[in-house]
């Protein structure tokens, strides 16, 4: 039953991304028709199209049975979601340094804002992860062995309690 489900939420998954992309193909579209926008208005809006894109993409990969984690990750901040701010940014703000390498070609300016879409609330939230207490009571029970067979350093009780033990038993 647990398999099935997994199964229906990569095929939900998959889905949608397919769907995504066949609607940025359209949206791309009718945002290159309109002729009263200036080109880089235009290349904003292509990229909020793929920050969209990068956020289905994110939820879409997050499916899973468990509780969703919250932490902050200062290397994703770093690393994924500065350089695609400032790439996007440059395609609105030709007055930052490096403006036309960065953003010579549209793609780089749409791959940069896919990974903007996508790094944000990776930055803040993780996948589901099981909950340990749960996965600890399914693990098998440990043997319990009388108490004449352990040795005292085996025992995860105190000498005093065993020395105790034995003279009861004598």
């Amino acid at each position: 039953m647990e398999q099935k489900k997994d199964k229906s939420g990569l095929i939900f998954s998959a889905i949608l991304i397919i769907a995504f992309v066949i609607c940025t193909y359209f949206f791309i579209g009718i945002i290159n028709g309109t002729t009263d926008m200036a080109d880089n208005v235009k290349l904003l809006f292509k990229a909020l199209v793929f920050v969209l894109f990068g956020l289905i993409l994110f939820y879409a990969t997050r499916v899973g049975d468990g509780k969703q984690v919250k932490r902050f990750s200062p290397a994703t901040l770093i690393i994924l979601d500065l350089p695609a701010l400032y790439i996007v940014l440059s395609a609105a703000a030709p007055g930052l340094p490096f403006p036309f390498d960065l953003t010579q070609a549209s793609e780089i300016v749409w791959l940069a804002a896919a990974a903007l879409g996508y790094g944000v609330p990776y930055t803040f939230l993780s996948g589901y992860e099981q909950d340990v207490s749960v996965v600890s009571s399914e693990k098998e029970p440990e043997k319990e062995y009388p108490k004449d067979e352990l040795d005292a350093d085996e025992a995860d009780v105190p000498e005093e309690e065993i020395d105790n033990a034995e003279k009861e038993n004598e």
